[in-house]
């Protein structure tokens, strides 16, 4: 059905070629049809596949992926709690570096500090995946940022006159409003990383958001104007993630690099008057980075470092 988007296939003849009856045809059709695939027809006058559903299926990603760690790793699932909580308990079980875990909906989608991440149905990109690092854990931050850097490339692969903003440590924003999120979490010794699953999230198709979001939220859509494909942006982002963390495990460089970048495309590494929600909140102004990767602010009472709290432009 697939091959060709303007046949009209009868029940019977749907039936015949995947070994089963024209009531269990009916009761399929209804499941694409609840899954968002614009199947047209019924039973007497026979079913039409009107158009190829932008789903994230490894069939689908897998001859993009080639020559990546991601290649032949791709697990899909329409409906999940978290796909980090997934990617998470599939690590722990052993799962190799670079399997993926892609879902059209979360049902518990999560962001940093216990926040939820919003995401509906076959609208933006829910992505995690394992790597399995020889580092130390202090070197997690400084491969975080080097996730943010590979989004914002998938991104200008496509649309390259968009500009989007790095926020420390792992939002980026188009507009001043945020369109994707990172989470990262890491299992490790005191010495050496075990894993850690990269968690991102995009919003891409989506026309709206709810009003409490309006404010600091936006998709690629609204900001562009224009309808993205999802499978074509998630094969872009992955392969970008794969070259940097292949340089980032590779070039005796690689670790000063990502800073670099990082604050060249960000407004808020420096010069940046902001709020930091962490041990109280604090205000003062950005100084970049230090070597580690955390975000140095000047207060009135001297430079401080911080760790792993929310910035908030004042």
């Amino acid at each position: 059905m697939t091959g060709n988007a303007t046949v009209v296939m009868s029940g019977t003849k749907l039936a015949q070629e995947i070994g089963t009856n024209r009531s269990e045809v009916w009761r399929l059709i209804q499941q694409l049809r609840r899954l968002g695939v614009d199947v047209a027809g019924h039973p007497a006058t026979g079913y039409q596949l009107r158009a190829v559903p932008d789903l994230l299926l490894p069939d689908v990603l897998n001859p993009l992926l080639k020559g990546t760690i991601f290649s032949k790793q791709v697990q899909h699932y329409y409906r999940i709690g978290s796909t980090n909580s997934a990617a998470m308990e599939a690590a722990a079980a052993g799962a190799p570096e670079g399997s993926v875990f892609l879902a059209e909906e979360q049902t518990a989608g999560r962001g940093r500090g216990a926040r939820n991440w919003l995401s509906a149905r076959s609208a933006g990109i829910y992505c995690s995946l394992v790597l399995r690092p020889s580092l130390p854990p202090s070197e997690a931050l400084v491969l975080s940022l080097a996730v943010g850097l590979a989004a914002r490339e998938a991104i200008l692969s496509i649309d390259p006159h968009l500009n989007p903003d790095l926020k420390w440590p792992n939002d980026l924003l188009l507009q001043g409003k945020k369109f994707c999120g990172i989470l990262t979490e890491m299992n490790a010794e005191a010495t050496r990383v075990r894993y850690i699953v990269v968690g991102v999230g995009i919003n891409v198709n989506q026309s709206a958001f709810p009003p409490e979001l309006r404010e600091e939220a936006t998709s690629l859509r609204l900001v562009t104007g224009t309808e993205w494909s999802r499978v074509e942006l998630t094969a872009a982002l992955l392969k970008s993630l794969h070259r940097e963390y292949r340089n980032f495990m590779q070039k005796p460089n690689a670790h000063e690099s990502i800073l670099r970048r990082f604050a060249e495309h960000s407004s808020y590494a420096r010069g940046r008057q902001v709020r930091v929600e962490e041990n109280g909140g604090f205000e003062g102004v950005t100084e970049g980075l230090d070597q580690r990767g955390f975000l140095q602010v000047r207060t009135p009472q001297g430079l401080r470092l911080v760790l792993s709290g929310t910035i908030r432009a004042r």
